[in-house]
């Protein structure tokens, strides 16, 4: 196993040079896709790596209920520097399940309240809300009918082509499932904060896809970008960061800025001549090695503890 195991820990770092240039060389969708998938791979491989590394770390411990073998020194050297990082691995693997979990328990429960505040309305699309303070988000469905949340506050601060340009864009958010991609970024910072770079520029991509759909349903970019600049002065945002809206927290004046100028080009894969395209396929090996890395670590571990165990 040797030095592998560790490997995927700190592989994340190969991805945060992509993540600023994502954000200003890629089309919003692609750079959404991209940095999500990378995300949720090295994530993966962390936690798997971790948890291998808590095996042994487990197996120091006295009275634990695994098989004595699996405490010889011949398996505690499968992995070095296991007296140290295989105890420290135990309460770090505990921490990440259990912000995953919270973050999971929130995202449910906001999702599940605001269905629940939605219950007296009509089953339609839209539902206004009559409120004073300004909001509007997209509530995916779980089960129900995805809907697009709106203060009449909000819409009152809107002209009627604003109002347009908002709905298209909380529609592109329920269209494209962005939530899903909002979540999974979030799940993968908690794993490893390495990562946290990655979910702050999918947060920003998702808004940017979801800003030229909506260009492109109502054919009018400067429409788009007032609704974004007069709804982030006056709203409170999302009720939770794994939702997606129109004024979500982020650089809202950059996204104003690429509304008022030409539509991104769309590019299914950055070109490896290219600063982005260098940044890009750095974090594809990235994540593929650290795949490779936590298969490997994975397969020796088990071949390693299962010579251990006594038949």
């Amino acid at each position: 196993m040797g030095v592998f195991v560790f490997l995927p820990l700190v592989l994340p770092l190969t991805a945060w040079p992509i993540a600023r240039l994502a954000e200003q060389h890629l089309h919003p969708r692609t750079a959404t896709r991209l940095l999500t998938g990378v995300a949720a791979v090295m994530a993966a491989c962390s936690t798997l790596c971790l948890g291998l590394v808590m095996v042994v770390g487990t197996a120091q411990l006295p009275g634990n209920p695994l098989p004595d073998g699996w405490s010889d020194p011949e398996v505690r050297a499968a992995v070095p520097y296991d007296e140290v990082v295989g105890k420290a691995a135990i309460p770090a693997l505990v921490m990440v399940l259990v912000a995953c979990g919270r973050t999971m328990w929130r995202h449910g429960r906001v999702r599940r309240r605001a269905h629940r505040a939605l219950a007296g309305l009509r089953e339609t699309e839209v539902a206004v809300l009559p409120d004073d303070v300004p909001y509007a988000y997209a509530l995916p469905g779980c089960g129900r009918r995805d809907r697009v949340v709106v203060t009449t506050a909000m819409l009152d601060c809107l002209e009627p082509a604003e109002r347009r340009a908002l709905f298209a864009h909380e529609r592109a958010h329920l269209a494209a499932r962005h939530h899903r991609f909002l979540l999974a970024v979030q799940l993968a910072a908690r794993a490893n904060p390495f990562l946290r770079p990655l979910r702050t520029a999918v947060s920003y991509t998702a808004e940017r896809w979801a800003d030229e759909d909506a260009a492109q349903t109502v054919g009018s970019r400067r429409a788009v970008a007032c609704a974004i600049g007069k709804a982030a002065l006056v709203s409170r945002g999302t009720p939770v960061a794994t939702l997606a809206g129109l004024a979500a927290a982020g650089p809202v004046p950059r996204r104003v800025a690429a509304l008022l100028g030409p539509a991104p080009t769309v590019h299914s894969w950055p070109s490896v001549f290219t600063s982005v395209g260098v940044a890009a396929w750095g974090a594809a090996v990235g994540a593929a090695v650290s795949a490779m890395s936590s298969a490997n670590s994975a397969v020796t571990m088990v071949f390693i503890l299962h010579a251990a165990t006594p038949l």
